[in-house]
């Protein structure tokens, strides 16, 4: 019998009608699939019954590895490694659509890593993420609420975000202490451009940091006073870093790329 590892931050989804709703969101008969988590293999069913063309999972899990090997039988592609420490662009030349039941502890830093990896191109297509729902909460907070941070700016940044359905704690096994969300991710046609991706990464981590404080502090510790950076984007150094909306960081970002270059 396969047992969640609480070390690994593995909840398995069993609510069959959760697990229907989530297949069906996009359609992925003919495509290239990918599955973060595959756990005990109840989503991995469903996608294959979809047909698509390739199907790739990535399970870091030695015991479930094994046990998804004889499951399944090489009806699917089976990577066993950290998915923190893959490079999804080699994964497959067509966009892939990625399912995953994200680990709690290192849900925001997977989905960061995706999005601080992106250059022109998305290797993506969708990407259909659960998340513990206070997670989801700070990804789509709007400016100007306590749930507004560096992971609002950085979601949003090149991708059209979507919030699908809360789950419930008796949809697992064993059941987490909090509610689910389940958001959906689809690429962005028009965004602001940025040199480097990084470079918002860090004027987010640096406002962020100090998101009690009033903007002096973290303008002068990024942009060392400088005045005409100040001027040209009518910053209020009496706001604090929830004040400013999504667009004004990634103006900072690229006047902090400026004075970089």
């Amino acid at each position: 019998m396969i047992r969640a590892k609480k070390s690994l931050g593995q909840n398995f989804l069993t609510d069959k009608n959760i697990l229907e709703k989530i297949v069906n969101i996009v359609p992925i008969e003919g495509k290239t699939v990918l599955e973060v988590g595959p756990g005990s293999g109840n989503l991995t069913s469903l996608i294959l019954n979809k047909n698509p063309k390739k199907f790739i999972v990535i399970e870091k899990d030695n015991d479930l590895v094994k046990y998804l090997d004889k499951i399944f039988n090489n009806q699917i592609k089976i990577i066993n490694e950290d998915i923190l420490k893959i490079d999804e662009k080699i994964l497959s030349k067509d966009k892939i659509t990625v399912f995953g039941n994200l680990p709690y502890n290192i849900s925001t830093e997977i989905l960061s890593k995706w999005i601080i990896n992106l250059k022109n191109n998305f290797w993506f297509d969708h990407l259909i993420l659960m998340f513990q729902k206070e997670v989801a909460e700070r990804i789509l907070a709007k400016y100007d609420t306590s749930e507004y941070g560096r992971l609002s700016v950085l979601a949003n940044w090149k991708l059209n975000i979507k919030k699908i359905s809360d789950v419930k704690p008796e949809a697992f096994s064993p059941k987490p202490k909090i509610d689910s969300t389940i958001l959906y991710f689809s690429p962005k046609k028009n965004y602001h451009k940025l040199k480097d991706p990084r470079n918002l990464e860090k004027v987010t981590r640096v406002f962020f940091n100090h998101r009690r404080k009033m903007l002096k502090k973290p303008f002068n510790q990024i942009f060392n006073g400088n005045k005409i950076v100040l001027n040209k984007l009518k910053l209020d150094l009496n706001l604090r870093p929830q004040n400013l909306n999504i667009d004004m960081y990634y103006e900072l970002a690229s006047e902090y790329e400026k004075l970089i270059c």
